[in-house]
């Protein structure tokens, strides 16, 4: 769905590149997640795939089209959920009016659904609302759009604990089948139970580009005792002991992933 070939990429007046040759294939009907610390272009990768912005070189396509082109036939099967945004001022029936129109497969019943899950009215002011509210309401949207492209940037910044854990069930419930999802995050715990897929960046490049499965096939993560080092690859030390990413043993059952571990054992060279 999501090819990027060769792909550099800085910003004007900038003289270093965010991207420098960059490739990535992103494939259909999968959530994504796009981790790494802040500054190493998450972001800036998901406007380039929105098309708001433009490779400096190589190619971002989006089923053989440049999203860059702004074609009204890509634009309306993607949506983005950028960290920061504003609402107008008006009520959100009129926001709806003016532009769900835009999307073909837009959703009243998935809107309102969503909007019940995180506790929120459907006759709302969009002025009135907290940031929290707007994200979630900005976020209810989105998935109501049904695009088959949706990017979230951040998208529990500003939400309580209680939302964070109604975030994940929303997404969950309210996908499409025919829907990929890319979520830019460094919040990792608030995602993790979400992924099918996992890419790590750092600087300019990709530090993991692996399915959920694979690493489940591969890695167990779990609590052990600070002398048992059966197999290790990365260990951290808590109050419950150490926090482990071991090779999996035959016959030994899969475990969830630990994404702060992964993250870390990857940023540590230890893959």
């Amino acid at each position: 769905m999501i090819e990027i070939k060769n792909m550099s990429f800085k910003y004007a007046g900038q003289r270093s590149l965010v991207f420098d040759h960059f490739n990535l294939r992103i494939e259909e009907n999968k959530i994504y997640g796009l981790l790494g610390k802040n500054g190493t272009g998450k972001s800036t990768l998901l406007y380039l795939v929105a098309g708001l912005l433009r490779p400096t070189s190589g190619s971002v396509c989006c089923d053989s089209v440049a999203p860059s082109e702004r074609r009204a036939e890509t634009l309306r099967e993607m949506f983005l959920v950028p960290e920061e945004f504003e609402l107008p001022a008006m009520t959100l029936k009129r926001y709806v009016e003016l532009n769900a129109p835009f999307y073909p497969r837009f959703s009243q019943e998935r809107l309102e659904t969503c909007l019940r899950d995180f506790e929120l009215d459907t006759d709302l002011q969009l002025q009135s609302l907290s940031m929290g509210q707007k994200k979630k309401v900005f976020m209810s949207f989105a998935l109501a759009t049904n695009t088959k492209l949706l990017l979230m940037d951040e998208p529990t910044n500003g939400l309580d604990i209680p939302s964070k854990s109604q975030f994940r069930k929303t997404v969950a419930q309210n996908m499409s089948d025919d829907q990929t999802v890319i979520i830019s995050t460094h919040q990792v715990h608030d995602v993790e139970a979400l992924l099918d897929h996992i890419l790590m960046m750092s600087q300019r490049e990709l530090l993991l580009n692996a399915s959920v499965q694979e690493i489940m096939d591969k890695y167990v993560f779990e609590y052990r005792p600070v002398d048992d080092s059966r197999a290790v690859v990365y260990a951290e030390p808590t109050l419950q002991g150490n926090a482990v990413m071991a090779l999996r043993q035959e016959g030994q059952a899969e475990t969830q992933v630990n994404l702060e571990l992964l993250f870390n054992a990857v940023a540590n060279k230890r893959l």
